[in-house]
């Protein structure tokens, strides 16, 4: 289903933008979320799925998270864009149409628009408010862009609402854009499997431009999901929050502590809400009790070696055509080729 982007307040800007932003909601249902959830914590070791981190709120404290001193992937990734751009550019082509997993009117997102000038942008998240926020922010500065706003859970798969006509009988080909080191919140398998579905989702001719955090020691690791200020910390507690209010929870937020590690032997880091006491709560409709030590896993965050990440995609059908890093060797960005 597509709608206009509407506004309350109306101006002739906003009477523009309707005709040039569109939102195709394909958000799954309640009945999805509430099962999902209730089984991850019911088993053992207990757990919820980071993509629940992205209500509104979630969102804001994300951003916030990516300006901090400690947190080096988003600079990083900026810095490489920056100072490559000409070259990744030059190599995806202008004009065609550009895909972002995770809606953003970041600085990463707006380089690109920039440089590429595609077709149209297609933008998918699965917080509803946090894409709409994106897809109006760049509207207004991008009066030329074309948008179609995408809420959906693209973990598994993603078939597009929307595909401009042929151009001279010849499909626009499409290029994704993952950005953030995201692929390494999906367990391994899972990661190949997403790559897979973006493969399809993209067809003959797509690329896929995605940045990837690279192995590094441990206290450089920690101190980015550690960070001084409790920013981390409050982002990892929001998930209950959110779940209270989208699931009919009692759950007592300030009853778990944020903790996150390194695991050097499986190259990811660990994000767990620690109960500081023994919790009793319901949730949709179902009672649970967490003794006091026990955690909640909410995030795993994977580093790869270049030469891993190449293998993972190599394995379901991209070819890696281009690589980039930052002097320290900190992060990767990658340009895949579907085969």
């Amino acid at each position: 289903m597509c709608e206009p982007l509407l506004s309350v307040n109306r101006s002739p800007k906003d009477e523009e933008q309707e005709g040039r932003v569109s939102l195709h909601d394909l958000k799954p249902q309640l009945a999805d979320m509430r099962e999902e959830v209730l089984a991850g914590l019911a088993a053992q070791p207990r757990r919820i799925a980071p993509k629940y981190f992205y209500d509104k709120r979630g969102s804001e404290l994300f951003d916030a998270i990516t300006r901090l001193p400690e947190y080096y992937p988003t600079r990083t990734e900026v810095g490489i864009l920056e100072s490559r751009l000409d070259a990744i550019a030059g190599m995806l082509g202008r004009g065609n149409v550009l895909l972002e997993y995770g809606s953003g009117s970041s600085r990463k997102i707006r380089l690109l628009l920039e440089s590429l000038r595609p077709l149209a942008y297609l933008p998918v998240d699965i917080s509803r408010e946090h894409l709409l926020g994106a897809a109006e922010a760049l509207a207004v500065d991008y009066t030329w862009l074309e948008i179609h706003a995408i809420c959906a859970d693209y973990a598994d798969g993603l078939e597009l609402p929307w595909r401009p006509p042929p151009r001279a009988g010849v499909d626009v080909p499409i290029t994704a854009f993952f950005p953030g080191s995201s692929i390494g919140n999906f367990e391994r398998p899972a990661a190949a499997r997403f790559l897979a579905g973006v493969r399809r989702t993209l067809g003959r001719n797509g690329q896929l431009l995605v940045g990837v955090d690279r192995r590094k020691e441990t206290a450089a690791l920690e101190a980015a999901y550690n960070d001084s200020e409790g920013v981390t910390a409050a982002f990892n507690r929001n998930v209950l929050v959110h779940l209270n209010r989208a699931l009919a929870g009692d759950i007592d937020v300030d009853a778990f502590a944020h903790r996150a590690h390194y695991d050097e032997r499986e190259g990811r880091i660990e994000m767990h809400l620690v109960a500081q006491r023994a919790v009793s709560f319901t949730l949709g409709g179902e009672s649970f009790d967490v003794e006091a030590g026990e955690s909640i896993h909410t995030e795993n965050s994977y580093k790869y070696a270049p030469e891993e990440f190449r293998e993972l995609a190599a394995g379901v059908g991209f070819d890696s055509v281009a690589e980039w890093s930052d002097p320290q060797a900190q992060l990767s960005v990658f340009l895949l080729r579907a085969q």
